[in-house]
């Protein structure tokens, strides 16, 4: 071997021994650190081992490790040569010993490389995300708040011989499961079958300990270790997916700052698809509660059924129910988070802020607080509050309304007579979090300093308009508070009157664009302002009335959801669905905006009459006039369907749905849906405006026969198309896209109703600055479901008021 394979002096490890020890270890089912008590190695060797990071590694203690993973002869001489040793003697095969099984797969390969490169890109996002999350929260400031468990009950728990994974005929002792708030990843990392199930009640601090499992796991991975993911399975439905295809299907959306997750070639899974297969993946799954009631039974069958290792977090109850009905997830432990100490809150309240008591300024703010809790254990308010500042989330909320700046005293949190029992206390502090971050900031910040947070906002309207979102995510039956779903927190009445009061204004404007400067050129101003305007006035509210039909048969009756999509040339979008249901999909669209555009022209054959007959008389001949007015009605009914269909068709044809990988916040994907949209737009506008003017002169010419003699000029039929083109593209943006929708109901229409302002995405960045809701790739979240609910419940009343 050369110098740059072997250390001086000794033996430098290769990146394949390194994965053969880590193959061979994960065979025998041992953890890294249940390797180092076997071997009396310690982990940090092992670990460096794995890593094939230069060490010179005594042979004895490769020895050791071989010893203590139960390798064959045959594997034994095997492990010992990818550390250089030379062949032993004494490692000959017993003949009486059982026969060498093959030695596990060495993952050295180019593809396995990238998956590793792949899986390490992963990492250094989630933990970018994860760690502004952790500041936007404020956990370490002052220091986080201590989170501890103890060993859940036996009941929701698997058998430790499951959990172990010893061999039949084998038993295993409990594992331990005690620890410090800062070492859940050792704790996770001493369970043999990677299971671990966290339960707490309400505001326990569960996904407080997910979000620090994820970033102290980060800072210990190496190479060979798992990415951990954290999904909210709120949205997970296990009688239409499984967990793996689910947690394929979640990982580019909700991690969306990886584009290449979603991209496959031709025969091959995606990215995403390989890094959760090929075990590259930890799922953390974030409240089980939060899946529908109806769907418990079967999501927990589906963890059992299910081979992946998991963190999962739940409330108490809902877990025990979903257990009872069936059974605990295969080789899972647990733990439960248990309450805070009133010495918890002695070290930590006092820190979250500088302001002292009193003139003399002896002891913060909280010390009256503090003090009934510890000389008067037994009186109402100590026992009041020692109930309701248990939980790290309410705990930030006291500090948050009562550290967070001047003018309150928390002294008034002792008050029996407004706070009798701990449930008032937790309501109060809830109300109080929303007035306390919208707080209005001092003018003054400094020369050359610049706000974070807009200081506008009243309180009282704010917690309106929080109060809204709260119901539609309720309503929606998940958390995901996604900007191109917030139009449909209307009614369904009020979105069919948008759309169409949209449509009939875009017509009419587009008509007043094209033909008024058409008369002036041919008949002059008089002709111009008389004919121009009164056309669009007649034939917008009929275009607006069709809109409104294809859009209430479509969205509303029809349950179409507009979700944020790019534009290709081909029918990507539609690989996973059947010839069968693509036909019958589009037939619907079909049928629905033939519909449409035929309503169009049945309207725009009458008007074309009446226009005539108040511009230039009504001829005498009334037959006549009846007869003009079905064949023009007749046609332009058919003009106008026929080329409504194929555009809608030819759309949705174009589209690939739920494109959340374009960008990786909810301004940013919205930005990114924005052009995606105004190049929709550029194409429909021709394709309408020559559809309307050569299909109809082909329609002409098709029943010229029939019902001729027929005209249909090519300047006539150009300056309809352009009509058309312009008031039709316009409307089927606004009615039947994502960014449209978004246009039209939730900037104009909510505002105008008052349920949210009109600066809708400030105020929506504004909140996750002040810690009012969190990001989650390309949706918004509300900080906790406490939080959501009582927002929910507090706006259908009356505005939360300041405390």
């Amino acid at each position: 071997m050369t110098r740059s394979a072997l250390g001086v002096g000794g033996i430098a490890v290769s990146s394949r021994a390194g994965v053969l020890l880590r193959a061979m270890r994960r065979q025998a089912r041992l953890t890294q650190e249940q390797l180092a008590e076997r071997s009396e190695v310690s982990v940090s060797t092992i670990r460096r081992l794995e890593n094939g990071k230069p060490i010179d590694p005594r042979m004895g203690t490769v020895k050791l490790i071989a010893d203590a993973l139960g390798t064959t002869a045959a594997e034994r001489r095997r492990l010992l040569a990818e550390f250089g040793a030379p062949p032993d003697p004494a490692d000959a095969d017993d003949p009486a010993g059982p026969p060498a099984a093959p030695a596990p797969p060495v993952a050295d390969s180019p593809v396995s490389r990238a998956l590793a490169d792949a899986a390490g890109r992963l990492a250094h996002l989630i933990g970018s995300r994860w760690r502004r999350e952790e500041e936007q929260r404020r956990l370490h400031d002052p220091f986080p708040l201590p989170v501890r468990w103890q060993p859940a009950p036996a009941e929701l728990t698997d058998g430790w011989d499951n959990v172990c994974r010893v061999r039949p005929g084998g038993t295993a002792a409990p594992v331990d499961l005690a620890g410090d708030p800062d070492e859940l990843v050792a704790v996770y990392r001493r369970i043999p079958s990677g299971r671990l199930v966290v339960l707490g009640r309400a505001g326990s601090g569960k996904t407080i300990l997910t979000l620090r499992f994820v970033l102290d796991y980060l800072q210990v991975r190496t190479g060979a270790d798992p990415v951990p993911m954290v999904v909210g399975l709120g949205s997970w439905d296990p009688a239409s997916a499984t967990l793996r295809d689910w947690l394929i299907e979640r990982l580019p959306h909700d991690y969306p700052d990886c584009p290449d997750l979603a991209e496959s070639q031709p025969g091959r899974p995606t990215l995403a698809a390989t890094l959760v297969e090929g075990g590259y993946i930890l799922p953390v799954l974030d409240g089980f509660d939060e899946i529908a009631a109806g769907l418990r039974a079967a999501a927990m069958e589906a963890l059992g059924a299910t081979a992946l290792p998991f963190l999962l977090t739940s409330r108490v109850e809902e877990y025990a129910s979903a257990v009872a009905a069936t059974d605990v997830p295969s080789a899972a432990a647990g733990i439960q988070l248990v309450d805070l100490t009133p010495g918890d809150l002695a070290d930590y309240l006092p820190r979250t802020t500088r302001r002292t008591r009193g003139a003399a300024g002896t002891g913060t703010v909280w010390e009256p607080v503090l003090t009934e809790l510890r000389d008067r254990p037994e009186s109402l308010a100590a026992v009041n509050l020692a109930a309701a500042l248990t939980t790290p989330l309410m705990v930030a909320l006291a500090r948050t309304a009562y550290s967070d700046g001047p003018g309150r005293d928390p002294a008034a949190l002792l008050d029996t007579a407004r706070f009798p029992v701990p449930g008032a206390l937790e309501h109060h502090l809830l109300a109080a979090f929303v007035p306390a971050v919208y707080r209005r900031r001092p003018p003054h910040l400094g020369a050359g300093a610049r706000p974070l947070l807009r200081p506008g906002w009243d309180p009282e309207r704010a917690a309106r308009w929080l109060g809204h979102l709260a119901r539609h995510v309720d309503r929606s039956g998940g958390r995901d508070l996604a900007w191109w779903q917030l139009g449909r927190s209307l009614p369904r009445s009020s979105r069919v009157l948008a759309v169409t009061s949209a449509a009939t204004l875009a017509v009419v404007l587009a008509s007043w664009l094209v033909f008024v400067p058409a008369d002036l050129i041919g008949s002059g101003l008089a002709v111009a302002i008389r004919e121009g305007v009164l056309d669009g006035l007649l034939i917008g509210p009929t275009a607006g009335l069709a809109f409104g039909l294809a859009y209430g048969l479509l969205a509303v009756r029809g349950g179409l959801v507009f979700q944020p999509s790019r534009v290709q040339l081909r029918l990507r979008g539609h690989r996973n669905r059947t010839g069968r249901r693509l036909a019958r999909a589009y037939a619907a669209r079909f049928g629905t905006c033939l519909l449409g555009g035929f309503v169009v022209g049945l309207g725009y054959g009458p008007v074309s009459t009446l226009l005539r007959g108040l511009l230039f008389g009504f001829p005498a001949d009334s037959t006549a006039v009846i007869e003009k007015t079905l064949v023009n009605t007749m046609f332009f009914g058919l003009i106008f369907g026929l080329v409504a269909g194929f555009v809608s068709c030819l759309a949705a044809t174009l589209e690939t749905p739920l494109d959340v990988g374009s960008a990786a916040t909810p301004l940013g994907l919205l930005a990114a849906n924005r052009r995606t949209t105004l190049r929709q737009l550029l194409m429909l506008v021709p394709t309408i405006a020559l559809g309307i003017a050569f299909g109809g002169r082909a329609v002409v010419e098709l029943l010229q026969a029939p019902f001729g003699p027929l005209r249909w000029p090519l300047s006539t039929g150009l300056l309809i198309g352009a009509v058309s083109a312009l008031g039709g593209g316009l409307s089927y943006v606004l009615a039947f896209t994502a960014w449209g929708q978004w246009l039209l109901l939730t900037r104009v229409w909510l505002p105008l109703t008052g349920r949210l302002p009109w600066a809708v995405t400030a105020f929506l960045d504004d909140a996750y600055h002040r810690g009012v809701l969190r990001q989650a790739g390309a949706v918004y979240e509300f900080r906790h479901a406490r939080l959501q609910d009582y927002l929910g419940q507090a706006s259908r009343t009356q505005p939360a008021e300041l405390p």
